[in-house]
């Protein structure tokens, strides 16, 4: 067995792809859209689907908004310098909502980004 992706709603397919590409650096490995069910998915990583763990972003046609509800935490993402990581997604117009630092009660380095539709993502440093 292997975790094979991770899906998000999302509500601007394109924006959402932007962020993903332009900001953290992931590729775009397949999108496909259902008119039938009136639904796009696009799938994005660091590396093959047959090799990694991806994300699949979910576009329903015509949904304007979703509820985050209070059981979702977020995705984690490890970095080389998460200092650096913060700059870069700053500059590309990223949103850091905690900055780096220590985390609370250790020494791990870690930051808080938000993506378009407001799903938190951590930077971890390695």
């Amino acid at each position: 067995m292997r975790l094979l992706h991770t899906m998000l709603r999302v509500t601007d397919l394109q924006k959402s792809i932007s962020f993903y590409t332009d900001i953290l650096e992931m590729k775009l490995l397949r999108r496909k859209e259902f008119p039938d069910g009136k639904f796009t998915l696009a799938f994005l990583g660091y590396g093959p689907e047959s090799e990694t763990t991806v994300l699949e972003l979910t576009h329903n046609w015509g949904t304007s908004d979703y509820d985050m509800g209070n059981a979702y935490g977020h995705i984690a993402i490890e970095v080389e310098d998460v200092y650096a990581a913060c700059e870069k997604i700053k500059s590309h117009g990223g949103l850091v909502v905690r900055e780096p630092g220590p985390m609370m009660h250790g020494s791990t380095i870690l930051a808080f980004v938000r993506d378009p539709d407001g799903y938190m993502i951590e930077l971890l440093g390695n």
